[in-house]
């Protein structure tokens, strides 16, 4: 199976959204991860329905598909990164976060997107971790019955220094919700590479059944710094192999969220990579 390839436009920053888009397309990229983010399409703004109209007829015409990410630093709060968080002590902060997400689902509906990704945020100080656990939950509730009701599932990806950290985090979570259908899990296999016990490719495996999205970069071991390709440690064409054995269908999408200063450059070389790492699990050449 061919895997889809896409790039995430945190790491194109510097670019306007149509512009971002016509990078990709041109360069023969599958789709893209959206970050719903003020600069490129703003979950905030009065014209989210309109440009939300504008940016499917976009990804259209170029045949591009589409993951809406929710990861943007500040787009609720301009001095807290990420905040506030669905763990955030304060109810209403949390409601924020849930909206946002819930606004994220229905932006996805409007663009025909495969999933939604989203994380848990830190565990703020002087919190349990069973009272944080019982925050996540209660805060995703409205999120997951707004994917239900869509038909697009919640990716939820296991951060490095979050309470939902691991694979085995995101089983916890899954128990917790009753392993509700519209959940899902976005696989990064920079994370796997950095904080997973298993390698990637047993992380692959292991999380098949429940793959929504999967991020990709190079990363390592004990170092949570998203890393253009060949710059870490990962071994890529087994990881590409057993992920295209799963039968994924979604999106596979380069994460380099700082690397924006380089973003075309860099959009342009991890394809050409991918490419090539794709070429040698199937015996191939380089493309």
């Amino acid at each position: 199976m061919t895997l889809r390839l896409g790039y995430g436009t945190n790491g194109l920053t510097d670019l306007r959204l149509d512009d971002a888009l016509g990078l990709l397309a041109d360069l023969g990229y599958d789709g893209v991860g959206l970050t719903l983010d003020h600069m490129h399409l703003d979950p905030l703004a009065p014209d989210l329905a309109a440009r939300t109209r504008q940016v499917a007829r976009r990804l259209a015409g170029l045949g591009l598909g589409v993951t809406v990410e929710t990861g943007a630093r500040y787009v609720l709060d301009p001095r807290r990164k990420h905040g506030p968080s669905l763990l955030d002590p304060d109810p209403d902060a949390r409601a924020a976060r849930t909206a946002l997400l819930v606004r994220a689902v229905e932006v996805a509906a409007d663009l025909g997107a495969h999933a939604v990704h989203c994380f848990s945020g830190i565990t703020p100080p002087d919190t349990s971790t069973d009272t944080a656990w019982q925050r996540l939950a209660e805060a995703l509730g409205p999120v997951l019955e707004a994917s239900d009701r869509a038909g697009i599932p919640l990716a939820v990806e296991p951060e490095p220094g979050h309470l939902l950290a691991t694979l085995a985090d995101f089983h916890h979570l899954r128990t917790l919700l009753g392993d509700p259908g519209p959940l899902g899990l976005t696989l990064d296999i920079g994370h796997c590479q950095c904080l997973e016990s298993a390698s990637p490719v047993d992380c692959v495996k292991e999380a098949a059944p429940w793959l929504r999205h999967v991020q990709i970069e190079d990363m390592r071991r004990g170092v949570h710094e998203h890393l253009p390709f060949g710059d870490g440690e990962i071994d890529f064409p087994p990881v590409l192999e057993a992920l295209a054995s799963t039968g994924y269908a979604g999106l596979t999408v380069v994460e380099l969220p700082r690397h924006s200063h380089a973003g075309p450059e860099l959009a342009r070389s991890s394809i050409d990579f991918l490419r090539r790492a794709t070429g040698a699990t199937n015996g191939a050449g380089p493309c």
